[in-house]
């Protein structure tokens, strides 16, 4: 039988970046504040534009009315980049999310896989000068959590240069689906979990809602079930931003990672429609070592820390299966491979 969500209303921080340069250190402060208490935030006054935001959630909308066949053509794979549709399986739930994706990054991992001007011409264009924004915004909050951990002021953007070849960050075009009215207990938008990167930004669209947090301080069960949740309502020139797993190891656990999800609508009220949102997702580029300032952990590289994290999961859905009374079906064993796909993706 499934659990009676509890609900609590907590402050989500909202932090300004207006002139960033000459208010650098109040910045900081009220970052690493946040990322220490909530491991959630918004940022206002980062230079995005409403009018770009749209533009860009116009052009995820057009990329997902394409036939599945013409979005087939740039499949995921074990580059993380691509298209899928109710493949990604959580841990917390056992199930597949009921949305699509499309996954987007900077450099090599990227041949063949941008959607062609043929089928949505000025695709690419369009989804990169977007993305080369959401990075600036990003490097300034790195160089903010630099200060506040005692790292040189660019240590984390070198780490996250999207200009290299083997640069990781990735950008999320999100579909999910409009819920059925009497949705059973197996349909999840997007169960409960915690981001394995550096740290997540979120567009959502205004009226769009679903999202809910569960600050990783708080949590007592596994994946927040069971515990207090906060409604987080969108607003769509606010970015919506929290702190992942690798931010948190790198910190040596100072700054918390966050569990959050995409509540399935089950209450009269609650929107039912289609929701559009985009998450950046910052990694580090993959032979980039990662140690906090303390050394809490042993030193390991970008592409082995996600390694690492993409097998945790993958042993973490097993036992929910195991738990459940069944191992994985035909079909999901099929979205497990190359890599485990239904774990995590970004």
């Amino acid at each position: 039988m499934a659990l009676t969500t509890k609900y609590a209303t907590r402050p989500i921080p909202k932090i300004s970046l207006r002139d960033f340069d000459n208010r650098i250190d109040e910045i900081t402060t009220e970052l690493c504040d946040a990322s220490e208490k909530e491991g959630f935030f918004s940022i206002v006054d980062h230079g995005i534009s409403i009018e770009e935001i749209e533009r860009m959630f116009t052009l995820s909308a057009a990329f997902f009315n394409l036939i599945d066949d013409v979005k087939a053509t740039v499949p995921w794979g074990a580059q993380n980049v691509g298209w899928e549709k109710n493949a990604q399986i959580r841990p917390s739930t056992g199930f597949a999310d009921r949305k699509e994706s499309y996954q987007l990054q900077f450099g090599e991992n990227m041949n063949d896989l941008w959607i062609s001007d043929q089928h949505l011409p000025g695709f690419k264009k369009g989804a990169l000068e977007f993305m080369n924004h959401v990075q600036k915004v990003s490097e300034k909050l790195m160089v903010c959590f630099a200060r506040g951990l005692g790292f040189d002021d660019d240590y984390f953007v070198k780490a996250h240069d999207i200009r290299r070849p083997n640069s990781q960050s990735v950008a999320r075009l999100l579909h999910y689906f409009a819920v059925p009215e009497f949705a059973d207990e197996t349909y999840y938008r997007a169960g409960p979990h915690a981001d394995w990167g550096f740290l997540t930004l979120l567009f959502q669209k205004q009226g769009q809602s679903g999202l809910e947090i569960c600050p990783g301080r708080e949590v007592v069960t596994e994946f927040g079930a069971g515990d207090t949740w906060t409604k987080v309502e969108p607003r769509t020139g606010d970015i919506v931003c929290n702190i992942g797993d690798l931010l948190m190891s790198w910190s040596d656990d100072r700054f918390k990672s966050t569990f959050h999800r995409v509540k399935t609508p089950t209450e009269p009220g609650e929107y039912f429609g289609e929701r559009y949102s985009i998450a950046f997702f910052n990694q580090p580029c993959k032979d980039v070592t990662i140690q906090g300032p303390g050394k809490k952990y042993p030193v390991v590289t970008g592409e082995e820390f996600t390694k690492n994290a993409m097998r945790r999961n993958f042993a973490a859905l097993e036992a929910t299966k195991r738990a459940r009374g069944g191992g994985m079906g035909p079909a999901e064993a099929t979205v497990m491979s190359p890599l485990p796909k239904a774990v995590e993706i970004a």
